[in-house]
C-alpha cells in the first residue's frame, strides 16, 4: 500500500485528498502508438475524484503508477464501502486499511520524513517545507519545461484546475525560477569578459589595431 501510494504522490500530480479518496478501479489501460515507429505501448489512465474546483475526471500517468496500484490490488484485504465526503456516495476506496481510509496527515506525518531520513535531507527548503503538494507543483513545473512542453490548456485539464490562474502559477515559478538560474550563471559577464581576454580592447580604442599592430 505504502508503495503505490508513493507512486501516486510522486507521479500522477493529485491532491493529498484525492490521492486519499481515489476509488479501487480508478486505473483502466489503453494502448497508444509511436507516431515515428508505429511501435504500440501502454497507456495508464487515472479517474481522479472530484475535487474542490471541479468534478471527476480522468488523465494519462506514467505506467508505473498503475503496476503499483495493481500489486497493492492483489494483497489488499477485503474492505467495507466507505461513504465519500465529497459525493456522499459509497465506494470501495483504495488506500484503505482496517475499514478506515490512510488518515489525512499520513503523507506529511509518515511517508515523506522517511525518504528524507534515509536520504540525509532536511524536511525543509529554501521553499518552506516538504509536503504532500510538493510533487503535485515539482510534476507541473517539469511538465511547462519538457522537451516537447503541455500547454497551459493542456496542463490546467491535467491537473484538474478551473479557473486558468491557478496554472499560470506554475509558469509563473518556472519563469522565476528560470530567472533566477540566468541571473546566478552571470553569462553575459562571462563572456565580456572572456572577450576582454580575446580581443585588446585598448589598442582598439587608441587606433594601434588600425596601424596594423596586433
Amino acid at each position: 500500500m505504502v508503495r503505490a501510494l508513493v507512486g501516486v504522490w510522486l507521479f500522477a500530480g493529485c491532491r493529498v485528498d484525492e490521492i486519499r479518496r481515489l476509488e479501487l478501479d480508478c486505473v483502466t489501460w489503453d494502448e497508444g502508438h509511436d507516431e515515428q515507429s508505429g511501435e504500440a505501448y501502454p497507456v495508464c489512465l487515472l479517474r481522479v475524484p472530484a475535487n474542490k474546483t471541479c468534478g471527476p475526471f480522468t488523465k494519462p500517468v506514467d505506467s508505473v503508477v498503475g503496476q503499483l496500484i495493481e500489486a497493492w490490488k492483489l494483497v489488499r484485504a477485503p474492505q467495507p464501502d466507505i461513504t465519500d465526503r465529497k459525493t456522499r456516495q459509497r465506494r470501495q476506496h483504495l488506500f484503505t486499511h482496517r475499514g478506515q481510509l490512510v488518515g489525512g496527515g499520513y503523507l506529511n506525518d509518515h511517508i515523506i520524513p522517511a525518504p528524507c531520513a534515509k536520504a540525509g535531507i532536511p524536511m525543509r527548503d529554501s521553499r518552506g517545507a516538504l509536503t504532500s503538494h510538493r510533487a503535485r507543483a515539482t510534476i507541473a513545473t517539469q511538465l511547462l519545461n519538457a522537451r516537447e512542453p503541455l500547454t497551459l490548456a493542456d496542463l490546467q485539464q491535467w491537473l484538474g484546475h478551473k479557473p486558468p490562474s491557478s496554472t499560470r502559477h506554475y509558469a509563473a515559478i518556472l519563469q522565476r525560477t528560470l530567472t533566477a538560474a540566468y541571473k546566478k550563471a552571470d553569462y553575459f559577464a562571462r563572456n565580456v569578459r572572456t572577450i576582454e581576454v580575446l580581443i585588446d580592447r585598448d589598442r582598439i580604442r587608441n587606433g594601434a589595431a588600425a596601424d596594423g599592430q596586433p
